[in-house]
């Protein structure tokens, strides 16, 4: 995998407008681009965040169904969180898929990193492949708001979602199921 090329910051000559929400603040900002061209942008300010492609032994995906209020539906995604303040992108993720799958793994690879909304967001999400996975006899509690589904799927029958448009998934789910693929030579 080619190395990400290096940021180039602008600057921020003004700070407009802010608004803290929870995990992330929404920011109005007048920026000097590297291309020298001064404009007022609106910007999602997100901590990162770390995401599992879960795979049992037997080659089955683990992939849950979750309601989003954003979109008012429930969609197909992986076991994903977002990261504490100074928190490790591995330790938020198996935190993350003990909580949300009920599952625990034991290898795991680095996939990359993605920038899911780079046009208004500075998140950047971690991508992680997750095997050698254990079913917990309790699962931990998980965030309040929270209502998942957890599946198990095989891998045709996730690319038949993918491709169907049958269930809606997320582009970091489908990113990520990709560079698993390209990963386990799927």
């Amino acid at each position: 995998m080619s190395p990400l090329s290096a940021p180039e910051p602008s600057k921020i000559l003004e700070n407009v407008q802010s608004l803290n929400a929870k995990k992330i603040r929404f920011e109005i900002n007048q920026f000097e681009l590297p291309i020298g061209i001064k404009s007022t942008f609106g910007l999602i300010r997100h901590p990162g965040a770390a995401l599992a492609v879960p795979i049992t032994e037997e080659g089955k995906v683990i992939i849950l169904r979750q309601y989003r209020f954003a979109v008012a539906r429930r969609i197909l995604e992986f076991p994903a969180g977002t990261l504490e303040e100074g928190e490790d992108p591995l330790k938020t993720i198996k935190r993350e898929l003990q909580e949300e799958s009920g599952y625990k793994a034991s290898q795991w690879d680095y996939l990359g990193l993605m920038l899911p909304c780079p046009g208004y967001s500075d998140e950047v999400i971690h991508l992680f492949l997750a095997r050698e996975l254990t079913p917990l006899s309790k699962k931990p509690k998980g965030d309040d708001d929270e209502d998942i589904e957890v599946l198990e799927m095989s891998s045709n029958e996730l690319e038949k979602s993918i491709h169907s448009n049958d269930e809606a998934l997320d582009g970091k789910s489908i990113t990520a199921w990709h560079r698993a693929c390209n990963f386990l030579d799927l």
